[in-house]
């Protein structure tokens, strides 16, 4: 039974059967609070004769016409409607009553907590359109929808056309009758409904004359933190540069971001109707990465219009093509037409990261993925398909020079504008553009996984002078040697500051490759393999350039520079090459003039697996203690106000250990002892609860008391994390039955496991084997999300290494999968990912293990 999947092959003999025209969806909202209807007329064409289904995930279907005959609505089964006998033209009617979601998958309810108003948004992305309306959910049978919806008359409710004027019932209800949209895939149809509010006095002036409406909403306690000026700002920035570089101007007909609540991602690129995690709004100081990382956010989506709306992908094997290529626009857009002209230092710190690491578990794959059905598809939305499919298209912009490439995708967008499209048929036009064969690239780069190993080998004299320098490439055992097109560069200190002294640019393949550039000069204090960042490899630095480094962190001009020492350190470290003892020192020597908000992020986060997972259980306990002491001085001579500030105030409530430590912490909640410059505010206040609870110093009533101060929906996922944090075995056991079960939603549930990710591992053992009893019918019984959210996040990887403990973390993990192989593949992947991660762990503290 296929239940709620979809084979690549089903989807393909559908499409060679069917094609779409027209849909008209009629959704009543005012039903009840727990479930809609629709009423979905499809106007397609078929092969006289054929066979095919409509996907549906209903809670009951009431009546199916097709072409004036009813049908039986008992052959409604396992997410399908069988369709039989089908003429050349078509018209198919579906009555069906669907429920509200509390997954963020299909339509997803939310009722703010602050004053009562329920609130509605559609996620569709990969196959939810079935969950709010009969259609043929594959993205290449593209068609236009009139949607008509019927809700509470105080409410807004948006799509991908212009939103119009609602006409009255007279009962307190209204109809909004949207005109057709241009053509699109279901998945990237949107309805958003509910009392949002915002702003809608901007516009962007359009290339071909016309003023594009712009509008910027949330819901309503929430629009007081709406920075309007600043979201029309990057929009239009971002118009300007996707605009001139595509050569087409913005498809669609007006472009509302709206920012929800219980969001499951980052955001969402419905033409014209772009949907966003609500964190974006800044209802309190925001972090340096998390401005930057909005900002991003914004270009991404906008990228989609072209790239990904505009022009759709005919399966999802073409998803990272889709995801690659709007991160790396928009990064590219961030640095050519707005404030963030550092972006590839975020891009390095964040997606590159991300990339490498996932790149080396055991589920890795090729950046084009065999989707060989929707399950498959639903846990690749990872670090490969976004971080290494971007950093992979930015080697390949290095390799045939920027304007060729941009050439190459004009002439793909205009080829292909309304339509779907393949890797194959981009790859035909970048051939065009650049009068490069890139067969052997595709090959190398998108058909097989895994990370080479850059490193310098070099040769001095008695007098340093560099007799040769040659770059030496590795395998890690998945991939073949590849091409990279890279950069080297010599650094010096000159005037105390660590300088670029010499530097070149080449194309590498194979082993070994000469660097003739260096020859017969005096050998640079640090020579930097990949300056520039233009390949993708895990980076390696011989011993004086990485003592250079580490001794000057704060003397580097160039902050790529400094952040491509601070990332091959982390590999290093993962790799058990380098101590997690002997890496916390440098991430302590690097925080106090860290300027980069990712970076910063990034560095606090490593520094805390090195300390609390990476580092020898036998001498943790120290070590916790000099970095958290060190932590705590790094905070005391900070710049007030500033983001370092921010970022180190709460790395000390994570590290903190010491009775003294969390007394000075949790003063802060009344005042006592508050840094100059730094502001206690509500999230503030909430990252001190989690922190104390997860150390035993509080309990549920403080929790809540909090909560009653800050009834909120952030005061509502902050209570999540602090509870399930909480290491009473009573509250631990409710926690787990909550994670677990279905009476929370998607955000609570994810916040419940964040916190106990934050519990100590004495707290955690009974949950070791619960973990792994749990895994199988946590992904049969829920949907995708509510799975992973367990999977991911409650994985109690604390438990590594603490064999003191009775628990072998690795040797459970490594039976379950033993156990378990025929269980669904998607699970496999996760349980797996997580063991993995575990191992590398316990690898690392046997490495730490030894200084």
């Amino acid at each position: 039974m296929p239940g709620t999947n979809l084979q690549r092959t089903e989807a393909m003999e559908r499409s060679s059967i069917v094609s779409t025209h027209h849909y008209r969806v009629d959704l009543d909202l005012t039903v009840s609070d727990t479930t809609f209807t629709a009423i979905t007329e499809i106007d397609f064409s078929a092969k006289s004769g054929a066979s095919t289904f409509l996907d549906i995930i209903a809670n009951s279907v009431e009546a199916v016409n097709l072409n004036g005959t009813a049908l039986d609505p008992a052959a409604f089964a396992d997410s399908r409607f069988p369709l039989t006998d089908l003429a050349e033209e078509n018209t198919v009617r579906v009555e069906s009553t669907m429920d509200y979601s509390r997954t963020g998958e299909g339509l997803h309810r939310y009722v703010d907590p602050a004053d009562g108003e329920a609130y509605l948004y559609s996620q569709f992305e990969v196959a939810d359109a079935r969950r709010v309306f009969a259609n043929f959910e594959q993205p290449d049978l593209k068609a236009d929808f009139t949607f008509t919806v019927k809700a509470p008359e105080s409410w807004r409710v948006f799509s991908n056309s212009p939103s119009p004027e609602p006409v009255p019932a007279g009962d307190g209800t209204a109809t909004w009758s949207f005109t057709p949209t241009e053509r699109m895939s279901t998945y990237l149809t949107s309805i958003i409904a509910g009392p949002y509010d915002g702003y809608s006095n901007d516009s962007y002036h359009s290339v071909d004359g016309r003023d594009i409406p712009l509008g910027v909403w949330a819901r309503k306690s929430l629009k007081e933190y709406l920075d309007p000026e600043e979201l029309f700002l990057i929009t239009k920035q971002g118009f300007e540069f996707y605009e001139a570089n595509y050569g087409f101007p913005y498809p669609f007909r007006k472009y509302d971001q709206i920012f929800c609540p219980e969001y499951n991602a980052g955001a969402m690129e419905h033409p014209g109707n772009v949907t966003i995690v609500e964190s974006y709004v800044f209802r309190t100081k925001p972090t340096g990465a998390m401005i930057d990382r909005r900002l991003i956010t914004i270009l991404h989506e906008q990228a989609h219009m072209w790239f990904g709306d505009l022009v759709t992908m005919k399966w999802w094997d073409d998803l990272w093509l889709n995801e690659s290529f709007a991160e790396y626009m928009s990064h590219l857009a961030a640095v050519n037409n707005t404030a963030l002209t550092d972006a590839w230092v975020t891009f390095l710190a964040s997606e590159k990261s991300w990339a490498t690491q996932e790149d080396q578990l055991p589920s890795t794959h090729p950046i084009a993925a065999d989707a060989v059905d929707i399950e498959t598809v639903l846990i690749n939305f990872d670090g490969i398909t976004y971080g290494k499919g971007a950093s992979v298209l930015k080697q390949l912009v290095a390799w045939v020079g920027q304007e060729e490439f941009l050439a190459g995708v004009r002439a793909y967008i205009q080829q292909n504008a309304w339509g779907n499209a393949t890797l194959k048929d981009l790859l035909v036009e970048l051939e065009k553009s650049s009068g490069r064969d890139l067969s052997e690239w595709t090959k190398l780069w998108l058909e097989e996984s895994g990370v080479n190993v850059l490193s310098p080998v070099i040769s001095t004299d008695d007098d340093g002078v560099v007799q040769s320098l040659s770059i030496l490439q590795e395998s890690d055992g998945r991939s073949s040697l590849r091409p990279h097109r890279i950069g080297v560069g010599g650094y010096d200190l000159v005037g105390g500051r660590l300088v670029r002294t010499i530097s070149t640019e080449l194309d590498i393949a194979g082993e070994t490759t000469e660097v003739p550039e260096f020859a017969g000069k005096k050998r640079a204090a640090l020579i930097l393999v990949n300056d520039g960042d233009y390949a993708y490899g895990k980076i390696r630095m011989d011993e004086d350039s990485l003592d250079t480094a580490i001794e000057h962190l704060d003397a580097f001009d160039d902050h790529l520079a400094r952040t491509q020492v601070l990332l091959s350190a982390w590999n290093m470290c993962r790799d058990g090459l380098l101590s997690a003892t002997a890496f916390t020192a440098i991430v302590l020597k690097a925080l106090p003039d860290e300027t980069d908000g990712t970076v910063l992020r990034q560095v606090i986060a490593q520094l805390g697996t090195a300390t609390n997972l990476y580092s020898a259980p036998a001498g943790r306990e120290n070590l916790k203690l000099q970095v958290a002491n060190q932590i705590f001085q790094i905070l005391d001579s900070a710049e007030p106000g500033s983001d370092n500030q921010l970022q180190i105030a709460s790395a000390a409530m994570r590290f903190a250990v010491t009775d003294e430590q969390f007394g000075r912490v949790r003063g802060w909640l009344d005042g006592v002892g508050v840094p100059e410059g730094y502001e206690v505010d509500a999230e503030v206040r909430w990252l001190i609860h989690v922190a104390l609870a997860a150390a035993g110093y509080i309990g549920e009533d403080e929790i809540a008391a909090e909560y009653e101060r800050d009834n909120t929906s952030y005061g509502q996922i902050y209570s999540a994390q602090a509870r399930g944090a909480l290491p009473n075995p009573e509250v631990r056991e409710q926690v787990w039955a909550d994670i677990t079960g279905d009476t929370v939603s998607n955000t609570v549930q994810r916040n419940l496991c964040l916190g106990i990710s934050r519990s100590s591992a004495e707290s955690l053992v009974p949950y070791a084997e619960r973990y792994f009893a749990d895994a199988e019918a946590q992904w049969d019984n829920h949907t995708v999300e509510i799975a992973k959210n367990m999977l991911e996040y409650a994985f109690p990887i604390q438990l590594t290494g603490r064999t003191d403990l009775g628990v072998d973390l690795v040797g459970l993990g490594e039976e379950w999968l033993a156990e378990h192989a025929g269980a669904a593949p998607a699970c496999v992947r996760l349980v797996s990912e997580s063991v993995d991660l575990a191992a590398r762990a316990l690898k690392a503290q046997e490495v730490d293990a030894t200084v």
